[in-house]
């Protein structure tokens, strides 16, 4: 018989964890005979196109505009909205929500979204039928859903980020890791900030590093659209969503550096997000209008990627990167910012280089490169080599035992 499998995730936006999910999708099949649903808990985002013909969605209306673009997140208050008012689930949980608040104060780390992931979750019905396996590919509503409402004879959750950093606490949680019999975290560093907070759950614990899809990027990399223009100077390219965490404001200031010092440079950034607007106005008072682009959402970023010599990405810390990752397979040499989740990516010197987080120092780096021509190729060509496909995956079937 086969297993009848749910997984839930908040959006379908074009985000790390979104991608690594649809190739977890293509690969279960070939671990076991399942059946899968998909429930998107806000039903929006652009790569809901991407799902493999296997995958059933469960939602009967889905949207499938960019939930990072000014209208896109228009779009996703208003079905955040929905489920705030459907049963009264923003009222019932007001007193949950100004008790986390004032926690989230005292600590001084407010994340704001995250209150309103349990009124999501109590604002949406549960599915109509029992599953093997349900599994909660992402932290805030679906994690509360899949605890809370879902009936399965087991439960999976994943996490990718830094819980601290991401602004989750205990109370807020509301007790639903307990009710997972597996947790899987995208990294050691992950894992090790996750068990700080729950070392009574060690044992269900586990690493399971996102999947990528080498043949496919690379054969994505020769289709579409690149540059199309003729300038002959050094590419960098970055990917990552417009947020704060990810540091495009010290990246423009490295850019500025980089083009004081003499060097003809184009640094070219493929993601959406609610700082756009702060960093196309940093762009602007730095004169970089030419040097640094934001291209906003590219559904296929890698030909652009292939005809870049530079990966740069230069976050406060990282779950893992599918960019970096991503990047490494087209052969870029890649500069990275030595924090927390960045720190297992490459390996200094030889695949790549870790720089400090500050703008000199993300410069240097860059720089470095530029000078030293074979010195990029060698690196570029060593991440080639050291990202071959992996079978992670395979830990899921721990899910299909019994």
């Amino acid at each position: 018989m086969k297993r009848r499998i749910l997984f839930v995730i908040n959006t379908m936006g074009q985000g790390g964890a979104e991608v690594a999910m649809i190739e977890l999708l293509k690969e279960l099949p070939r671990l076991t005979d399942c059946e899968i649903d998909l429930y998107v808990m806000l039903g929006q985002g652009e790569l809901i196109d991407r799902l493999p013909p296997h995958v059933n969605l469960l939602n009967k209306k889905m949207d499938s505009s960019d939930v990072l673009s000014s209208s896109g997140r228009f779009r996703l208050y208003r079905h955040t909205l929905a489920r705030l008012i459907s049963g009264f689930s923003g009222l019932r949980n007001l007193p949950y929500i100004v008790s986390n608040y004032r926690q989230m104060r005292r600590v001084g780390n407010v994340a704001a979204k995250n209150l309103l992931w349990k009124a999501i979750s109590d604002g949406t019905k549960p599915p109509s039928k029992k599953y093997d396996v349900a599994v909660a590919y992402i932290e805030g509503a679906s994690t509360y859903y899949v605890a809370d409402k879902v009936q399965a004879d087991a439960k999976a959750a994943f996490f990718h980020t830094n819980y601290y950093k991401a602004g989750y606490n205990r109370k807020l949680d509301h007790g639903c890791y307990e009710c997972f019999q597996e947790i899987f975290c995208v990294s050691n560093d992950v894992r090790s900030v996750f068990l700080s907070e729950y070392p009574e759950l060690a044992d269900r614990v586990h690493i399971m590093r996102n999947i990528i899809d080498s043949e496919e990027i690379i054969r994505k990399s020769k289709t579409g659209e690149g540059f199309g223009d003729d300038f002959d100077g050094i590419r960098i390219a970055s990917i990552g969503r417009l947020v704060k965490l990810k540091s495009f404001d010290v990246a423009i200031e490295a850019a500025s550096i980089l083009k004081e010092r003499g060097h003809k440079i184009r640094w070219s950034v493929f993601g959406e997000g609610e700082e756009r607007s702060v960093l196309e106005s940093k762009i602007k008072d730095s004169g970089l209008e030419n040097e640094f682009i934001l291209y906003g959402t590219v559904s296929n970023p890698f030909p652009y990627l292939r005809e870049s010599q530079i990966f740069v990405q230069c976050s406060k810390y990282e779950g893992q990167s599918m960019a970096v990752r991503e990047a490494k397979v087209l052969g870029l040499a890649i500069v990275l910012s030595l924090c927390e989740g960045n720190n297992n990516q490459i390996i200094d010197g030889v695949d790549g280089i870790y720089v400090a987080s500050d703008a000199l120092s993300i410069a240097d780096g860059i720089e470095s490169l530029i000078k030293n021509p074979e010195l990029r190729l060698r690196l570029g060509s060593a991440a080639a080599k050291s990202n071959q496909k992996h079978e992670d995956a395979a830990q899921m079937l721990r899910l299909f035992k019994n």
